[in-house]
């Protein structure tokens, strides 16, 4: 978090969509930084980014964050759940033949 939100004494901190200062680039492209900020239990603060406003010739373009992390994440555990029903359904009906017989009893005179 940035140490302007926790300098002032006694005020209450922001929470919800939070607006970083917009600072112009060399090119000329004013960039505005957006983030959520959260209280967890206990008082703690969370912030995550959600994105930045690009404003270049009376344009504005949205870019949202992306976290590559969470996207990993989620595909790490649909392949654990995908693996796993499978096993269980190979185990509870297998796609190879029964090798199982009975003896006949022909040969036993």
């Amino acid at each position: 978090m940035r140490p302007e939100l926790r300098s002032v004494p006694g005020a209450p901190a922001p929470t919800g969509v939070v607006f970083a200062d917009p600072h112009v680039t060399p090119d000329g492209t004013t960039v505005i930084e957006v983030s959520r900020v959260r209280r967890r239990r206990g008082g703690e603060l969370r912030t995550s980014a959600l994105g930045v406003y690009a404003i270049r010739d009376g344009k504005a373009v949205w870019s949202p964050a992306v976290d590559a992390d969470r996207i990993a994440l989620i595909g790490v555990a649909t392949g654990f759940v995908a693996a796993t029903l499978a096993t269980l359904a190979v185990l509870r009906q297998p796609p190879w033949p029964a090798l199982t017989g009975t003896i006949s009893r022909a040969l036993d005179r």
